[in-house]
């Protein structure tokens, strides 16, 4: 698959996925009402091989959205709410004594799964921080010594109560930058409002996501991630990529614009997304589309970390750098 040229092959696959991921569309809507956007961002990370970090406030839905996703998708699901007292061992897996054979075995931790919720990432210690987001980057964890490969595909959605400042180890720089996107869920509109209280204030009715089916397979999802890599972006939206985030470094009051890294991840993004919109090819209406979300949290004009303000800034770096025809 790699290295298939821009042709009929590599566009006809892209094609006949298209009912598919319109079809886990529709079944991620059967539990959360008015999110298409939301639903599509976490399609583009797991397509791009990337995490999501999801600042919002408690009961908007963050926790159904990613069950659902994960049911639809075929993807393996664990969930591990974050407190002070989880250690890396918690994640990762530790050795316990086989009281048969009076042998130390290895217990994999939550981390080894498909798709891993980490509920308020930001309530465990940096050290546990650490342990994850290095997993995150290099897909596997080491304990006692021996290294273990996570499974494929691995993705990590995190979430942080962006209103709480007691009790809590905000993420750093470097440990923000490994997330591909970051994005909050928002209050509903009214009619989606409406239809949450009708369906969930009943506690005996049926859960919702018993409702949601799922349509992807975990070879499927490879398949896609794989025909991502294969969409063209053209020199000149590679070009126009770079000059946004170049153009980040000329603002004075930056203590850390986007870096290349930047550039490479919102190239990935723009490619799963124009996938998704059944294109073999990326255009510039793809990268204006994400730029927020790929690039806001990987910004700092000081020693607070301004979601806002942050967001702001990448919108003015679009209305300044020219768009190419």
């Amino acid at each position: 698959m790699r290295g298939l040229p821009l042709n009929d092959t590599l566009e006809n696959l892209i094609a006949r996925y298209q009912p598919l991921i319109v079809k886990v569309r529709e079944e991620i809507a059967k539990a959360i009402y008015g999110k298409d956007r939301e639903i599509e961002l976490l399609l583009v990370a797991l397509i791009a091989e990337g995490h999501v970090l999801i600042d919002d406030v408690p009961g908007v839905g963050k926790t159904t959205l990613v069950r659902a996703f994960a049911k639809t998708t075929g993807l393996d699901f664990k969930r591990v709410q974050g407190t002070p007292d989880i250690i890396p061992s918690d994640l990762t897996g530790s050795y316990i004594l086989d009281k048969n054979t009076g042998d130390l075995k290895f217990k994999p931790g939550p981390i080894f799964t498909n798709l891993l919720l980490f509920d308020e990432i930001n309530r465990v210690t940096p050290k546990t921080q650490s342990a994850l987001l290095e997993a995150m980057e290099e897909r596997q964890v080491t304990t006692e010594g021996v290294t273990r490969k996570l499974p494929s595909p691995f993705m990590v959605v995190a979430t942080q109560n962006p209103l709480e400042f007691v009790g809590i180890y905000p993420l750093v720089e470097s440990q923000l930058d490994r997330f591909l996107l970051r994005f909050q869920i928002g209050y509903p509109d009214e009619d989606s409002e409406l239809r949450v209280v009708r369906t969930y204030r009943r506690r005996n009715l049926d859960d919702p996501l018993s409702q949601v089916s799922q349509v992807l397979s975990l070879e499927q999802v490879r398949e896609l991630q794989r025909l991502a890599q294969e969409v063209l972006i053209s020199d000149d939206v590679l070009r126009y990529i770079i000059r946004i985030v170049r153009r980040s470094r000329e603002i004075p009051e930056l203590m850390l614009p986007l870096s290349p890294r930047s550039a490479i991840n919102l190239s990935r993004a723009v490619s799963a997304l124009a996938l998704l919109r059944g294109r073999a090819y990326v255009v510039p209406d793809d990268v204006k589309e994400l730029a927020v979300p790929v690039l806001a949290h990987r910004i700092f004009r000081g020693a607070h970390y301004d979601p806002k303000a942050n967001e702001e800034i990448v919108n003015e770096l679009l209305r300044e750098v020219e768009v190419p025809i």
